[in-house]
């Protein structure tokens, strides 16, 4: 399955001497399942690092659409203690005051100055704009959860789409880019919400990714309907399911493709394999204009056409023509040829080629013979 396979290649880690496995989760309004990926796979990763099943001995979460407290919260509920979060969970807290509004207000006497340090030791970012310095606090608690040493470290953040909002693209890419390539650093992952921003931000996150999660709509993609206000059970139905697919990109350059389907529940995410008439059926063949397939009737008239190596009958024997003369067709080719020979010979003595120069303004090369074979 899709989801177990990006598990699996998380908790893996990265090979000696390459990037860390990079995973994007993609999602829209029209299926706006993309969080509960995130935390499914949030407390996958966890589960094998507190079990010391993965490379990564602790993990970073940038939190910036959620409060530390939720985040912390949801840790618990996955059969993670509070004892065990201090040890290999560290919050970089960019939910709080992310551009330090907060901090100028209490500074200024106008609201109070409440701490923000929780049970799980979050660190608080005052500018998210500045992104070398959130780079910076990420190595910083990601050295401090592996106890300095040569250990690595997971990085997951809770929304790309809320640093495009304070940073340009350029300058969130570089910052994914650095956190890939740390030789400290096992794997990352992070949501992005692709209808929020253009093509080019898409494209970005995909070329730094060595995985792609997208979460698609279902009853959309299936029926070939909108999604409008005429089709509100439909979309009633892409709230609690979707089409969860994912592109590998392996180290030899080849891409490999898994998709499945998701649906909430109660107690988080079930992926199901997908069904085969949920699936649309698209040719292979590539748009263009002109034919690429024959028509029906094309393919009938093909097979009506008689191929000179086909014998169809008509009365004769059937031969097979295996590449060797027989003797009657010997014979009969040596009298026909002796016939015009000795036609040719009554006709003319020899053959001759008569070469006739156009005008005097051609170069002399042109009357070379290098064969002999002219009479000139």
């Amino acid at each position: 399955m899709a989801a177990e396979a990006i598990s699996r290649a998380l908790r893996d880690g990265a090979l000696e001497g390459e990037h860390a496995p990079a995973l994007t989760i993609k999602d829209s309004i029209h299926a706006p399942l993309g969080a509960f990926v995130f935390d499914h796979i949030l407390a996958q990763l966890s589960s094998n690092i507190s079990s010391s099943k993965s490379q990564a001995q602790g993990i970073v979460l940038v939190a910036f659409a959620r409060s530390p407290q939720f985040c912390a919260e949801l840790l618990k509920s996955k059969a993670n203690d509070a004892a065990s979060l201090k040890k290999w969970l560290r919050i970089v807290d960019c939910y709080t005051d992310p551009l330090g509004w907060k901090i100028q207000l209490a500074e200024s006497g106008i609201v109070s100055n409440r701490s923000t340090q929780n049970a799980t030791t979050a660190s608080l970012c005052k500018n998210v704009r500045d992104l070398d310095m959130l780079f910076s606090s990420i190595v910083e608690l990601g050295k401090e959860v592996i106890r300095e040493t040569k250990g690595r470290f997971a990085v997951a953040i809770d929304s790309v789409s809320e640093i495009l909002r304070h940073a340009s693209i350029s300058s969130a890419a570089s910052l994914l880019s650095n956190l890939r390539s740390h030789d400290q650093v096992a794997c990352l992952f992070w949501l992005f919400h692709s209808d929020l921003h253009e093509m080019k931000a898409s494209s970005a996150l995909e070329y730094i990714s060595s995985m792609v999660a997208c979460v698609e709509p279902i009853s959309n993609t299936a029926n070939g309907k909108g999604m409008n206000s005429e089709n509100l059970p439909l979309i009633e139905q892409n709230l609690g399911r979707g089409e969860f697919s994912v592109r590998f990109k392996r180290r030899n350059g080849r891409i490999r493709l898994m998709s499945e389907e998701l649906h909430t529940e109660q107690m988080g995410i079930n992926f199901v394999p997908a069904f085969e008439d949920h699936v649309t059926s698209q040719s292979l063949v590539p748009k263009v204009q002109f034919n690429l397939q024959l028509s029906e009737k094309e393919r009938n008239d093909r097979a009506k056409v008689v191929l000179p190596f086909e014998h169809q009958g008509d009365g004769k024997p059937i031969q097979i023509y295996d590449g060797r003369r027989s003797v009657s067709e010997s014979k009969t080719e040596n009298k026909e040829t002796n016939a015009e020979k000795m036609h040719v010979n009554e006709d003319s003595g020899r053959g001759e080629i008569i070469y006739i120069r156009d005008s005097d303004d051609e170069m002399p090369d042109s009357d070379e013979d290098p064969d002999d074979d002219l009479d000139i």
